[in-house]
């Protein structure tokens, strides 16, 4: 690995005030030098955010580092994003994303917001409490490969059997895969409402997604 992307992966993991400019300018030194942004965001950005995530599930960090490792990798893709469109890659998948109707809070789907653009992922983030209608709009607009849900409260989680069992009744889940998660959420519940998969952190959504988008259209070429 170039020593710009070996410093980049690191600095994603540093909860400095400044770790927002520094990643920012790694990432204008290693296009400066000649690195493909797919080799920044894969060997810098996601190497640095599954580190993170790993982390993370470890107890070894907690939500505001994550946040802040987050911000990092949103800095990095602001500089990376003009130069993207020059190199015409095409992004791994397309993902809608919100929290569920009846439920304001943000930071576990933001997070997943945040992650999946830094594994190449295009992403269409409603908010929060997002209707069923709010959902439908989206999925009419942008077409995605996948629409993840999220909900903090267990009395918004029958928003997600709901919304699958409408998406499921058009003929809709033929055309996209359905991931969940949130705080109450499990595996055996996302299986129950007929969800494609269940992310328990925002680092295994990533895992999750990228692995529904293989299953959907084979793997990544390189």
């Amino acid at each position: 690995m170039d020593q710009p992307l070996k410093d980049l992966a690191a600095v994603i993991m540093e909860h400095t005030p400044d770790t927002r400019d520094r990643a920012a300018e790694l990432t204008r030194k290693a296009l400066a030098t000649g690195v493909e942004p797919e080799r920044i965001i894969d060997e810098g950005l996601v190497a640095g955010m599954a580190d993170v995530g790993r982390r993370f599930r470890d107890n070894e960090i907690f939500v505001p580092e994550v946040l802040l490792s987050a911000r990092a990798m949103q800095a990095a893709l602001d500089v990376l994003e003009p130069v993207l469109a020059e190199y015409g890659l095409e992004p791994v998948g397309r993902c809608v994303l919100g929290t569920v109707q009846g439920d304001i809070h943000d930071i576990g789907k933001n997070l997943v917001s945040m992650m999946l653009r830094g594994a190449g992922f295009e992403v269409v983030d409603l908010g929060v409490n997002v209707s069923l209608q709010k959902f439908d709009a989206a999925i009419e607009e942008h077409e995605p490969h996948l629409v993840g849900m999220s909900a903090l409260l267990t009395t918004t989680m029958p928003r997600m059997e709901k919304n699958i069992a409408e998406w499921s009744g058009r003929g809709w889940t033929d055309r996209f895969s359905v991931m969940v998660g949130g705080a109450p959420v499990s595996e055996a519940w996302a299986a129950e409402i007929g969800a494609d998969g269940y992310g328990r952190d925002a680092a295994s959504a990533v895992d999750l997604a990228l692995s529904l988008m293989e299953a959907r259209r084979g793997p990544r070429a390189r």
